[in-house]
């Protein structure tokens, strides 16, 4: 099989994915307890005007046209107005959706320039003082919360020194890192322990294996075993796991944003569920699926090239 038809392939199975991903927001959303024209009209509001409202919400059509109709905005790319925010759905999830695309960016950085050189290293000096401290003091930090993580760094490099904001997200692009950089370390610090023990374990296994062998027996230079051979079979499971642990962060960030007050899609998502908001709830929802389903994609993807035999089965 070519690449491209496992590209393919993997395009096609996606949409029973993303048709049950919509089946589960719509019947998760409408379970959350309370009305929406109430919440937006107040417990004050005559019986009249609810009506009226939860007729102009499309609340009085039965179960299935509602989810007819959620099918078709979503295919149309109409995501509706909120009724909290009283603007377009699409407009306001852009603008909070860029600060959480930044902060999972930035995560995902750290993570790797956190992970990649202790995990060769605590490999290569196995069982040593630096392996054991690397790992004993990562694995404080997965054990953690990361609500917790997130109020320790606070306290550490924003209150005690002052390198870093406590919240916001700042302007221009240089603040906007500034600001960013505490939420990224709360989230990588949550990953990097597992990234940390996988590329580990995968290093040493690869160096007690025949072809690694081989190539010292040709008389290769140890750098250039490590690079090409070692190196990068380590890394197949390595980066299978941090396309999972990219889910992983999508969620945490939502926690994340809510404790450095980011102004973000998770933040978003939050308040718009405490509103009964089901139109930002249900795109807010559909787009974080989408991202999980996407990074899996990319993940499968990227491991094709690393790994000929992911498009040969």
């Amino acid at each position: 099989m070519s690449r491209g038809q496992y590209i393919l392939r993997r395009l096609v199975q996606m949409i029973p994915v993303v048709f049950g991903i919509t089946i589960i927001i719509f019947v998760m959303i409408r379970a959350i307890p309370g009305d929406p024209a109430i919440t937006m009209l107040g417990e004050k509001a005559t019986d009249e005007k609810i009506a009226l409202m939860r007729e102009k919400l499309g609340l009085n059509e039965p179960v299935y046209m509602q989810y007819l109709y959620y099918l078709r905005d979503l295919v149309t790319l109409d995501l509706g107005e909120s009724t909290r925010y009283r603007v377009p759905v699409d407009t306001l999830l852009w603008d909070r959706l860029k600060v959480s695309l930044s902060v999972m960016l930035m995560t995902t950085i750290l993570a790797v320039a956190i992970s990649l050189p202790l995990g060769m290293l605590a490999a290569l000096r196995k069982d040593s003082i630096f392996d054991n401290i690397v790992r004993s003091v990562l694995m404080v930090t997965f054990l953690m919360p990361t609500f917790y993580t997130g109020i320790l760094l606070i306290i550490a490099l924003a209150v005690k020194v002052d390198l870093f904001p406590v919240s916001g997200y700042g302007e221009g692009f240089f603040d906007n890192i500034r600001h960013l950089f505490l939420p990224a370390l709360t989230l990588s610090l949550a990953i990097s322990p597992i990234l940390i023990r996988t590329l580990r374990s995968s290093i040493l296994e690869a160096m007690s294996s025949d072809y690694v062998k081989t190539a010292r027996a040709k008389g290769l230079r140890e750098q250039v075993v490590i690079s090409r051979h070692v190196l990068r079979n380590a890394l197949i499971p390595t980066i299978t796991l941090l396309g999972v642990s990219i889910g992983g962060i999508i969620g945490g960030t939502i926690v994340t944003e809510k404790v450095f007050a980011l102004p973000g899609a998770g933040s978003l998502l939050v308040d718009s569920i405490a509103a009964r908001d089901y139109a930002t709830v249900q795109a807010s929802v559909m787009i974080v699926a989408m991202l999980v389903v996407l990074v899996n994609l990319l993940t499968d993807i990227v491991y094709s090239f690393i790994d000929p035999r992911v498009r040969l089965g």
